[in-house]
């Protein structure tokens, strides 16, 4: 059975972070140890309901994935046993398939986000100026259509609460550098591209993502904190795809869908979501790591 967790609380380990999702807890020899809650943000806005067992869904997925892609790109993860930094008197098990520990690493401040379809504020932005991220997209493009190659279209982090913004690639050589933007470039699109293949041949269709990378202490670039989930990701179904419409998903769209029904303002703090979306957002989650990690949960 899958665990149930909103908040982690281990006393003991100084905590670094409460992100939207993620708790990141500091250890000795310059690790971090990241718990992935059951917490679900949506419009940059975290919901007072937790999915059951989403964060060990989500951490079991970018797990499957960090494993998929290392040939590709070094990753954060040591591979460590998590139990054996859990401070005593903690239930491992409420804590054994939804944490890592991994290597610390100084965050490349971009949402390096790749897209092979227009949809969600990519299209909105297309829709009211033609191009996305200062790129000129071919005209007449349709809602969920794919686009001709996949293309790069960062934007910035924001805080809790604060909403994310689509920026330019000018604008992230102006934050980090040509170099490190180049790299970050290219390893966006060259994961993708894998990815986007390996889901296709099990009936998804990755329709963009975002990656978060960081440097280690030699400079080396690494993917990092989740990589490739429902979370991160629009994950659509190819044999209910149609251009023209938002697809059906595999992923949190379901909530934001629902909210988009409600009179809100998309600010904190976010309404409650009822027991029967929880429970359809929660089989979306499981599908989605059966179908590409071939991992099944209760």
């Amino acid at each position: 059975m899958s665990t149930v967790l909103h908040t982690s609380n281990l006393p003991g380990l100084p905590l670094l972070h409460r992100g939207k999702v993620r708790d990141v807890y500091g250890l000795p020899n310059n690790r971090l140890l990241m718990v992935a809650s059951d917490r679900l943000s949506a419009f940059d806005v975290v919901l007072p309901d937790p999915i059951p067992g989403k964060g060990e869904m989500l951490c079991q997925i970018s797990n499957f994935w960090f494993d998929k892609t290392a040939h590709l790109i070094p990753n954060h993860l040591t591979h460590e046993d998590v139990a054996t930094v859990l401070p005593a008197g903690t239930d491992a098990a409420l804590y054994a398939q939804r944490t890592v520990i991994t290597k610390k690493l100084k965050p490349v401040p971009v949402e390096a986000i790749a897209r092979g379809y227009l949809i969600g504020s990519g299209w909105k932005d297309y829709q009211r100026t033609g191009s996305l991220c200062g790129l000129v997209l071919p005209a007449g493009l349709r809602q969920a259509e794919r686009l001709p190659e996949p293309i790069f279209t960062p934007s910035t982090k924001a805080a809790v609460g604060d909403h994310d913004e689509n920026v330019s690639f000018d604008a992230v050589v102006g934050l980090v550098g040509a170099e490190l933007a180049e790299q970050v470039r290219a390893a966006t699109l060259k994961i993708y591209q894998f990815a986007a293949t390996y889901a296709a041949e099990r009936g998804i269709i990755i329709a963009d993502t975002k990656f978060e990378f960081g440097l280690d202490e030699h400079g080396v670039l690494h993917v990092m904190d989740e990589m490739l989930t429902p979370d991160s990701s629009r994950f659509w179904p190819a044999d209910s795809y149609a251009i023209g419409i938002n697809p059906p998903s595999y992923d949190k769209q379901f909530v934001r869908d629902y909210l988009e029904t409600l009179d809100w303002n998309k600010t904190a703090p976010g309404p409650k979501v009822p027991a029967d979306v929880i429970a359809a957002t929660r089989g979306k989650y499981a599908e989605a790591l059966w179908r590409l990690a071939g991992i099944r949960v209760d």
